[in-house]
């Protein structure tokens, strides 16, 4: 162990303790129901995630429970729009619920590509409550390598 100097200007005991973590973590929850709340009752967004390799940008949603048939997927150059809707279970008398938090109702995610893209290659397949899109990159973001000759 080490001997610090203490300097009461620097020192922040919400950080010693992890509980500034758990404050900013608690308001962004909250912070992203609301803005979930606020697309309307029966509007959902799913969660995704989106990296790209060295030919092509791979989009994954999370949609649970969806007849991928019924998910209408619209790739431009720079956009990938996902759209679609679950059927909602009513609730039903002799349940006593204790959460219900599953979403329900249509959906729309439109995201902005990180690279121009060719949307009209392509390729979306649903599996396990996942749908994953592989869209290739245009030829003009692709790297060409360049060689240096010596100059005589």
């Amino acid at each position: 162990m080490s001997l610090m100097r203490w300097d009461p200007f620097r020192w922040d005991p919400f950080d010693d303790l992890g509980l500034r973590r758990s404050i900013d973590r608690m308001f962004d929850e909250f912070l992203a129901r609301r803005a979930r709340r606020a697309l309307g009752p029966m509007e959902w967004e799913p969660a995704v995630e989106m990296f790209e390799s060295d030919g092509e940008v791979v989009v994954r949603a999370e949609l649970p429970n969806i007849d991928p048939k019924q998910v209408d997927i619209t790739v431009t150059e720079d956009t990938i729009t996902l759209r679609g809707e679950t059927k909602h279970e009513e609730e039903q008398k002799g349940r006593n619920y204790y959460y219900r938090e599953l979403q329900y109702g249509a959906f729309t995610r439109t995201l902005r590509l990180p690279v121009p893209a060719k949307g009209t290659e392509a390729k979306a397949v649903y599996k396990d409550g996942v749908l994953e899109v592989r869209i290739p990159k245009s030829e003009r973001v692709k790297p060409v390598p360049v060689k240096v000759q010596a100059g005589a």
